[in-house]
């Protein structure tokens, strides 16, 4: 009886401990042993991530390198598709494994699945075509855009999925962290129950906390695995973005090509004809001349309107009424655009003046109006309008391509035509990029318009709607500095005669330009001297007072048009000078305008336009 008394006595204390100690042991074995599974389950997200992200990337290469192959013949770029060929497979295969037990999941993977094997068999075939030589059908595919589509759609899928994984992620990340709590309570609730128990859990913990550490290493190196793959992701998309990059060099180089050549043939087989009329005495050749003329002049304005979409041609800006500019034109647009088109021309009371070139302003709204004449072949009505605006910082954050918020002065054109679709304005400035059918237009109408409101500091924008009309409407920096000389006005050509007396001295370097500058002043009845470079002219200029004018190409070998001209105005002040070239970047022109005080006569240019300009410096 004692002795169960004792045992009464201190058993029972022990017990309770004992026995909430072995409760505590058995819960905290269950705790560790579901917080090793979320610690797995962690580790199985992220390496499904990072799988998902190896197929996109895998993908991505294949793509780029498929377009390499077909911009460039070089079978180089098809290693990226050979690699992807033979690592998408066993991954998607290791995913499909991963995602056993995720119906969802592994739905979206089937889909991604099906997608990239299309996708491969359709960059196979384009492969297959490419060596073929059968362009026709490489263009059709990528006109349906099939491609693109397909990658997006990939991009789309894994995105949603790594979504998911995220979140999952998170949650198993947030039960971790919790049971990782509980197994620290439970930890320092042994303390109160005995010592070695405490030691026990104490080592316990500080074994979980070693292994939670080891996890957020491994955590670490997956995410750095994670960076890595995008970095080299950024560097496949850099290259596509080349790729694209050339193939759009390509096709401006072969329209422009086409139209040149077409221009060349008229020029070529014009004088042709011509040679072979007058080597038989026949002198019957007008026609001929005036085609292989046209020819001429149309690659003139082929070059101009290139400039204009390169912003690279030289601008004459001056402070501008847009209101009489808008007046003026209202006779040539109404014949223009012919009887079966309603002409409205609404301008604003108190418009603010503007500072831009008034003939490329002139041509920029002729270009819009044929637009929208070609947009209404049934008839219907153009509205021109001019108003004063304001963009602000909100607009200017939504549509900013290079132009500042503040005051615009806005020359809109409205039309009532067929409208154009969204795909159609997205590429509507585009250069030779056209709706029209063939020998309607060259596709440098609107690309011209839009250099030349870039390079003016302006804006641009479309309105469109399908079977409704279109708008496009030009923005102007306002102007409100004093009125230079000949505000407003577009200076008109000026006789073309000579005075007894005047002598004009050429120099430029191209010999057979050089010949026919000085034939063509000397037919306008001009005593003419000649020089190849700038030493040769300035000796000429100190050997004969007569020379009034100085004509000199700008671009030259050793010392430039500006370097001589400057020279010979040091020495001869009173001389005056009038440059010419094909292109100029910086010597006569800065920011795409012409210095002050500077006259230019931009090659080509025909006798008339020659006489006009000579005879408008001589006299003013």
């Amino acid at each position: 009886m004692p002795q169960n008394r004792f045992l009464k006595k201190w058993a029972q204390p022990i017990l309770v401990p004992a026995v909430v100690l072995v409760a505590v042991v058995v819960i905290l074995a269950l705790v560790a042993q579901q917080f090793q599974g979320l610690q797995d389950r962690v580790r199985h997200a992220t390496d499904v991530k990072g799988r998902l992200t190896l197929v996109y990337s895998l993908l991505q290469e294949a793509e780029a390198g498929v377009r390499g192959f077909i911009l460039t013949d070089d079978s180089f770029y098809l290693i990226s598709l050979t690699e992807a060929e033979q690592r998408l497979r066993p991954e998607l295969d290791a995913l499909a494994d991963l995602l056993a037990d995720n119906a969802t999941q592994s739905k979206s993977l089937t889909t991604l699945r099906a997608n990239v094997e299309t996708r491969i068999v359709q960059m196979e075939s384009l492969v297959g075509a490419a060596r073929a030589g059968d362009r026709a059908r490489i263009v059709d595919e990528m006109r349906r855009r099939t491609g693109v589509d397909l990658l997006q759609g990939a991009r789309t899928i894994v995105d949603a999925m790594t979504a998911e994984e995220d979140r999952l992620l998170v949650e198993r990340r947030a039960s971790a962290n919790f049971t990782a709590g509980v197994l620290q309570l439970l930890a320092y609730g042994t303390l109160f129950l005995v010592m070695t128990v405490a030691v026990l859990s104490l080592s316990a913990v500080v074994r979980r906390r070693e292994y939670l550490e080891g996890v957020e290493a491994d955590l670490r190196a997956a995410n750095d695995r994670l960076s890595a793959e995008m970095l080299r992701r950024e560097k496949a998309e850099e290259q596509l973005r080349q790729v694209q990059k050339m193939e759009a060099i390509g096709q401006l180089t072969g329209g422009i090509a086409h139209d040149f050549n077409n221009m060349l043939a008229v020029i070529m087989g014009a004088l042709n004809i011509m040679q072979r009329r007058i080597d038989r005495g026949d002198f019957n050749i007008q026609p001929f001349m005036q085609a292989a003329i046209e020819g001429a002049q149309r690659g003139g304005a082929l070059t101009q309107r290139m400039l204009a979409f390169a912003r690279k041609q030289v601008l004459e800006p001056r402070p501008l009424d847009a209101n009489k500019l808008v007046s003026g034109m209202s006779d040539l647009l109404r014949r223009t655009l012919g009887e079966v088109i309603q002409t409205e021309v609404v301008l604003a009371g108190g418009l603010w003046r503007t500072y831009a070139d008034a003939h490329q302003l002139e041509t920029a709204i002729l270009n819009l109006v044929v637009n929208a004449r070609d947009a209404m072949a049934q008839g219907g009505k153009l509205t021109l309008e001019t108003a004063n605006a304001h963009l602000d910082d909100a607009y200017v954050a939504a549509h900013g391509d290079g132009f500042a918020a503040g005051q615009y002065v806005m020359v809109s054109v409205t039309d009532t035509g067929t409208g154009m679709p969204p795909e159609v304005m997205d590429r509507a400035f585009d250069p030779f990029f056209t709706t029209k059918s063939p020998g309607k237009g060259t596709g440098l109408g609107l690309s011209q318009v839009y250099g030349f409101v870039k390079q003016s500091g302006g804006h641009i924008k479309i309105y469109s709607e399908v079977g409704h009309g279109t708008t496009f409407k030009i923005y102007l920096p306002c102007y409100h500095g004093p009125d230079g000389p000949g505000a407003g006005k577009i200076a008109e050509a000026a006789p073309v005669r000579a005075v007894q007396g005047e002598t004009i001295l050429v120099v430029e370097d191209d010999d057979a330009v050089r010949k026919l500058a000085v034939e063509g002043l000397s037919e306008l009845g001009y005593a003419v001297l000649q020089a190849d470079h700038a030493v040769q002219a300035l000796k000429l200029l100190d050997e004969h007072p007569a020379v009034v004018l100085l004509f000199t190409d700008v671009v030259m070998p050793n010392v430039n048009g500006r370097e001589l001209a400057d020279e010979a105005q040091r020495r001869r002040p009173n001389l005056k000078v009038l440059f010419t070239t094909g292109y100029t970047r910086n010597a006569v022109v800065h920011n795409g305008t012409l210095d002050p005080g500077v006259r230019l006569l931009g090659k080509p240019y025909t006798l008339q336009q020659l006489g006009s300009t000579v005879r408008d410096i001589l006299d003013n």
